[in-house]
């Protein structure tokens, strides 16, 4: 451990060997008290019934006195490797399953072991081990052993160490879609509020001026000019619907699938139940979802008819759309399919597809909904 000096080793050596006696005291303590509960139990305890409650609530909760002695007799030596040698030790994360200190549960802990382990090492080995501050090369090599088994037992194990990644990672993809539906929604007030209002006025401007010319050259131009104001309105309209619904917003989900089913080629019989309502990011890939869905229908089912439901059960919400098409649809990679079965992942949903040769296709899928 070339960087540190002499000085800083010798006060780590003397306060691991300080901090390793406490250790002591506290784990011999609540051993010695709960073996002591233990015993007087089995033995016929006497001194009347408070006692006996006395000793069961202590033989009850060694354990996790245990447990808090170790968690907190080890963020103790976290600390000290801070200030003694600047070396940073992240203790391992408590998932909300532990719940307070870890008391649910927690000798499955694996870090409440490893905790442990280091505690013991550092009774057995720190506290005579302060002996070598009277030989500097030898206090080194016991600082570096230190400083390797702390980060082996006193950090987040492999195990933790990934949970936490994929929490972590699960977080910003939430993130990420929250970022890309306020965007949608972004885009979507911007061309509505200014290009599509724009377009109104030219389109208005152009049937009036069309309305006032007479038949010439000039109303002929004129009217190539309203009706293609005309066609590109009602394009971009549908392009703003596409983005985001703003009945979506305004009225929920009942009523943009409504909507969808309203404008849809084949008839589309909608059933929705899904109250209290889910957050705006898995309200957006329900709409999208169920509008693909009926798109695909009109173009390569060749069904009659389709029926739409969405239905929320406890933190689940469930979308079908069936449909009497010919069957033989799948999820097959780069496919529109492949895309709804990508935005459900993108939130923890699952979608499956089951369309046998012949019909009947039926699209599920399901998204948290919390």
């Amino acid at each position: 451990m070339s960087t540190s000096s002499t000085p800083r080793v010798a006060l780590h050596l003397l306060t691991g060997a300080g901090q390793g006696a406490v250790a002591a005291l506290w784990l011999s303590a609540v051993v010695l008290v709960w073996g002591a509960a233990l015993l007087s139990l089995i033995a016929d305890p006497t001194g009347g019934g408070v006692l006996v409650w006395l000793y069961a609530a202590t033989v009850l909760g060694g354990p996790f006195a245990l447990v808090a002695a170790t968690r907190g007799l080890a963020d103790r030596q976290r600390h000290r490797f801070r200030r003694t040698m600047g070396i940073v030790i992240e203790g391992p994360a408590r998932s909300s399953r532990d719940g307070w200190w870890g008391f649910v549960d927690p000798w499955r802990t694996p870090s409440t072991w490893r905790q442990l382990l280091f505690l013991l090492y550092a009774i057995a080995v720190d506290v005579p081990g302060v002996l070598l501050i009277v030989a500097p090369p030898a206090a080194r090599r016991l600082a570096e052993l230190d400083v390797t088994m702390a980060g082996a037992l006193l950090g987040p194990g492999r195990t933790e160490r990934l949970a936490a990644r994929v929490e972590s990672l699960a977080r910003s993809r939430a993130e990420v879609v929250e970022a890309a539906d306020t965007e949608r929604r972004r885009i979507e007030r911007d061309l509505h509020d200014g290009v599509q209002q724009r377009l109104v006025s030219l389109a208005m401007n152009l049937g009036m001026a069309r309305a006032a010319l007479p038949a010439s050259p000039e109303r002929e131009v004129i009217e190539a000019a309203h009706d293609e104001a005309v066609a590109a309105l009602q394009e971009l309209r549908e392009f703003v619907r596409g983005l985001h619904p703003a009945v979506l917003d305004n009225r929920g989900l009942d009523a943009a699938l409504s909507g969808i089913a309203a404008r849809a080629p084949v008839p589309v019989r909608v059933e929705v139940d899904v109250q209290p309502r889910c957050s705006p990011a898995v309200e957006a890939i329900a709409f999208f979802t169920v509008s693909e869905a009926l798109t695909n229908v009109a173009k390569h089912a060749g069904a009659s008819h389709a029926r739409v439901r969405a239905h929320r059960a406890g933190d689940r919400l469930r979308i079908e759309v069936h449909d009497d098409g010919a069957g033989g649809a799948g999820i097959a990679a780069g496919g529109g399919l492949s895309g709804l079965a990508q935005r459900a992942a993108a939130v923890d949903g699952t979608m499956s597809v089951h369309s046998p040769a012949g019909g009947p296709t039926v699209v599920t899928v399901e998204l948290p909904c919390e």
